[in-house]
């Protein structure tokens, strides 16, 4: 039994000889077997797919078309019709999403510096509708009754969004966490419209004659709107220069709809 023992000592300590005699491998991401840390440093490119949820805050949007559209007639200056609170209020939409990244890292020891370019193509946005009826207490100054009635409709939809940002990381062997933040673009279809119904009459109580509708619609198509983004996420590296991603990135675009974007995202990428 010592002998045994001795035995395996002996081939033991000649196995630790050899492989401290071994070369130290490079290539790909790692630095070498004799360091615990990867290389993060050059180009990369890869490609994404996710789940994204977005926003939109309706209110207040229509407000100048109905002013424009009842500049010329009392229902809007007497009864105050282009001020009206419709209530559009907040709408919410869910969409799946794919994409690419793009970017370039510098690495110090295991601090890792890097900007970085993302696209994302998914069916974002949303549209909301409201209505509102009234009859003035007392005749306008045309000495009649009137009986309004308005609708508005508010729409965006963003088909296309794309991220630049900055990001700072820090290498735990495979694994880097980073944190980003940046400037977005997206291009995205906008549309109000607005739909006046004034009848008069000659008391309170009628009977009203309905004047001819009053409607206005503004749309602007492959508009280009922009905002802010800021987020985190994970490379971990698998094999080679090939890495996996999980990232959470928050976007928000500040037109006359307030859009806020949430989106989660998988991918897989190279460096170069």
């Amino acid at each position: 039994m010592r002998g045994f023992l001795v035995t395996a000592v002996m081939i033991g300590a000649v196995s630790a000889a050899q492989a401290a005699d071994l070369p130290a491998l490079r290539g790909g991401f790692t630095d070498g077997l004799s360091r615990n840390s990867v290389n993060w440093q050059g180009f990369y490119a890869g490609v994404q797919g996710g789940y994204g949820a977005s926003d939109e805050n309706f209110n207040g949007s229509t407000n100048t078309l109905l002013s424009a559209l009842l500049s010329n007639y009392i229902i809007g200056s007497e009864m105050g019709v282009a001020q009206w609170n419709l209530g559009l209020g907040k709408q919410n939409s869910r969409t799946a999403l794919w994409g690419a990244f793009g970017g370039y890292n510098e690495q110090w020891d295991d601090v890792v510096i890097g900007v970085e370019a993302s696209y994302a193509h998914g069916n974002f946005g949303a549209s909301a509708t409201a209505t509102k009826s009234a009859t003035s207490a007392n005749p306008l100054s045309d000495g009649l009754y009137h009986s309004v009635t308005a609708s508005t409709t508010s729409a965006i939809s963003i088909s296309d969004m794309a991220t630049f940002r900055g990001r700072a990381a820090y290498s735990f062997g495979c694994f880097l966490p980073y944190v980003f933040g940046g400037f977005a673009l997206a291009n995205a279809d906008i549309s109000k419209s607005a739909l006046v119904l004034d009848s008069a009459g000659p008391t309170i109580f009628g009977p009203f004659t309905a004047f001819a509708p009053l409607s206005a619609t503004d749309a602007l198509h492959n508009h280009l709107i922009y905002g802010y983004t800021a987020g985190l996420g994970v490379d971990v590296n698998l094999i080679g220069g090939m890495f996996m991603r999980a990232e959470w990135e928050y976007v928000r675009f500040t037109t006359t709809t307030d859009t806020n974007v949430n989106t989660v995202r998988a991918g897989l990428g190279y460096k170069f």
